[in-house]
Order: structure tokens, then C-alpha cells, then sequence
């Protein structure tokens, strides 16, 4: 007896990346995250390695994968700000892994649902910043500004989806 399935065949294809785009890509969007902000100070409300980040684990679909993917881009991201090292290692660990996982659930493929997820992963990232810096390194002076992190999530969102237009480019079938 055949057996239905409800996901099609793009839908739960694996992408891999060329080894430099897999380096490259992230590396930019490290190199632009800590330069933009010195130029153009408005941009510092983007998170650009937290859009590489997802982007990443969402088109591999492993959660190991987007685990380390994220750990490496966050701890990256660490040895260019003043904030503790590890804090955006642990967030974008748990993005990575979180976005790797939806990737199975929903359709990537579709910009409304990379908009969405995108906006809802700015969103937890920002709360998990939140609860690192306040609980687990007990800065009482750090501070959730909700509005700022609601811009915040509506910039990486906008930026994010034709981003990702631009890196599905350099996707290959595992």
C-alpha cells in the first residue's frame, strides 16, 4: 500500500553551500555588522549575523548544523562588540537550532513565512540577550526597550527577505 505524505519533495530537501560561501557570507555580514554602525549609526539596530544565522539553518535543516552554525557566528560576533563573550554565542545557538527545527515544520521557500519567521527569531533573540546579560551575568543595568526590539525585529525583517533572495543563489542540493 502506497503511503501520502503531505510535504512535497522541495520541502524537505537538505541545501548545502560551496565551503566559501559557507565562510564568506557569514564573515560579511560580521564585517558589515561592526562597520556600518561607526558610518551609519542608524544601522546599528540591524543584526546581521542573526539573519545569516537563520538563513543558514533554515536551508541546511539540521539542528546540529545550525547549532555550531550559530555558536561560530555568534562567538564571532562577540570579539567585535563590548558585550561578554559567549552572549550572542548562547543566543544564536539556540536560534540556530530553533530555526534549523522549524525548517522541517514550515515552508521556507515562501517570503511571508520567511518574513515571520524572522520577525519572531529577532524578537527571541533579543529576549534572550535580555535574559543572559540580566540573569545569568547579573547586570542589573542592562534593560529590554520593547519598542526598540520591535523596530529592531521590523529592520532585520525587511532587510532579512532579500537577503535571503540573494544567498537562495548559492544554495546546492545535499
Amino acid at each position: 500500500m502506497a503511503e501520502l505524505s503531505y510535504t512535497s519533495r522541495r520541502e524537505m530537501d537538505q541545501y548545502g553551500f560551496h565551503p566559501s560561501v559557507t565562510i564568506l557570507a557569514p564573515l560579511v555580514c560580521l564585517i558589515l555588522q561592526s562597520l556600518l554602525p561607526k558610518t551609519f549609526p542608524r544601522l546599528g539596530i540591524l543584526d546581521l549575523p542573526l539573519i545569516a544565522t537563520i538563513f543558514f539553518a533554515v536551508a541546511r535543516r539540521s539542528q546540529i548544523s545550525g547549532t555550531l552554525t550559530g555558536t561560530a557566528i555568534g562567538l564571532f560576533q562577540d570579539g567585535l562588540t563590548n558585550h561578554p563573550f559567549g552572549v550572542f554565542g548562547i543566543a544564536k545557538a539556540i536560534i540556530g537550532y530553533l530555526a534549523a527545527s522549524v525548517g522541517f515544520a514550515v515552508d521556507m521557500e515562501n517570503p511571508v513565512n520567511r518574513g515571520l519567521i524572522t520577525f519572531l527569531f529577532s524578537l527571541l533573540h533579543s529576549a534572550l540577550i535580555f535574559l543572559i546579560s540580566r540573569w545569568l551575568l547579573a547586570d542589573p543595568t542592562f534593560r529590554l526597550q520593547p519598542v526598540h526590539e520591535l523596530l529592531r525585529a521590523v529592520a532585520n525583517t525587511a532587510v532579512g527577505i532579500p537577503l535571503y533572495f540573494l544567498l537562495d543563489r548559492f544554495k546546492t542540493r545535499d
